[in-house]
């Protein structure tokens, strides 16, 4: 798939971005999702009730996901179009959310280019060996996404969109230092000091590995969009172990040149990360380079998110930020969180309920279907 991004845009300016039409079925352009509290919220609106999703909404939690699941490795179930779709539809069905996010994992891009990569029960991404040197690298950047490897997504996307009706499909893609950081450990890391380490001692080779991985995110991206998202997220699960220099500088330009892959089609885009306190100035920066029109920035649980909105800004929507331990703290305490963060998040433009991090696996999925009845109650 060719890249529909530039190759280079200063420093906090924005990449060009024309506007492309959206196809004529999909949901933004007939109208579907155009109203919903979700799109209406990511656009800046304060709908008549507040939207809610969850983070691993469709996942362990649910017994129906569990025995979807059984028999089927996870990489392949997100390659299996009817498998894929049912998943995606499970938590919406049960809890009554207010957007779907499409099941697949950010390694799955990396499948589709032809590396090799499994994720090991208990482990998480693991590769057939680190990328490290110049010479690995050349081998990856050597590859791309194209239409055929794509078609997987495409097919869920859209089997998924004909069944939710009004309610939006979240595309997603992860950002592309966590990607790198994933090629270059060869596992998942606790410091990622490999990775830090390669874009300090060798920066040429570092930039060449983080623009590869942002292509594959952002074609990952844009064939969600085109097939039937209504948004998108960016998850970058390990910027937190960054410093801000080392971000602004070595990580950030390659996130909005994923970004900046949809920017063209319109559909607001929301960036998130864990441990970021320290980087959601920077990570709005990103979606105001990638051109993305309507921003909003995801909070993990540590940032009160009257706190956020103070180091972000006006003008950016904020989603979260609900801690998952609560979830299974007594119910009184939980409610009491909930109304919380409901009221820190009050002075933002635009806010979507979330949690802070994804839905633990023992957690009761009946509590969650509360949280919804209780922030639609709000």
């Amino acid at each position: 798939m060719t890249s529909h991004t530039p190759a280079h845009a200063p420093s906090g300016a924005p990449f060009p971005a024309t506007a492309t039409p959206l196809p004529a079925d999909h949901p933004l352009t007939d109208g579907r999702t155009t109203a919903s509290p979700l799109v209406r919220a990511l656009r800046g609106d304060r709908p008549e009730r507040l939207p809610v999703w969850f983070m691993r909404q469709a996942g362990r939690s649910l017994p129906e996901y569990r025995e979807v699941r059984r028999g089927h490795a996870m990489l392949d179930s997100c390659l299996n179009p009817p498998l894929a779709t049912e998943i995606t539809l499970q938590p919406v069905r049960r809890h009554g959310v207010d957007a779907a996010i499409f099941f697949s994992d950010i390694v799955v891009p990396l499948r589709l280019a032809g590396v090799a990569v499994d994720i090991v029960p208990g482990v998480g991404p693991v590769m057939d060996q680190p990328y490290r040197t110049p010479s690995d690298v050349d081998r990856l950047v050597s590859t791309a996404l194209d239409d055929e490897a794509l078609a997987p997504i495409r097919e869920a996307v859209a089997l998924t969109v004909a069944q939710l009706g009004g309610t939006p499909l979240i595309g997603f893609g992860g950002a592309p230092f966590t990607l790198a950081a994933y090629l270059v450990e060869g596992r998942p890391s606790r410091d990622h000091l490999a990775a830090r380490t390669l874009m300090h001692a060798d920066p040429q080779t570092w930039d060449r590995l983080v623009t590869w991985t942002a292509s594959l995110t952002g074609d990952f991206l844009r064939t969600q969009v085109l097939a039937g998202a209504s948004a998108v997220q960016l998850f970058d699960s390990w910027a937190g172990s960054l410093s801000l220099a080392d971000y602004t500088a070595r990580v950030a330009p390659s996130s909005a040149r994923a970004l900046a892959a949809v920017a063209d089609l319109g559909v607001p885009g929301i960036h998130f990360g864990t441990g970021t306190a320290h980087l959601l100035p920077a990570m709005r920066d990103v979606l105001t380079s990638a051109g993305i029109a309507d921003r909003t920035v995801g909070v993990d649980y540590r940032t009160p998110l009257d706190e956020a909105l103070g180091m972000i800004g006006a003008g950016v929507n904020l989603q979260g930020n609900l801690d998952p331990a609560l979830l299974a703290a007594p119910w009184e305490v939980l409610e009491a969180h909930v109304r919380d963060v409901v009221a820190r998040g009050a002075e933002a433009p635009g806010h979507v309920v979330n949690l802070g991090h994804g839905v633990p696996p023992e957690t009761d999925p009946t509590v969650l279907t509360r949280v919804v009845e209780l922030v639609h109650s709000l």
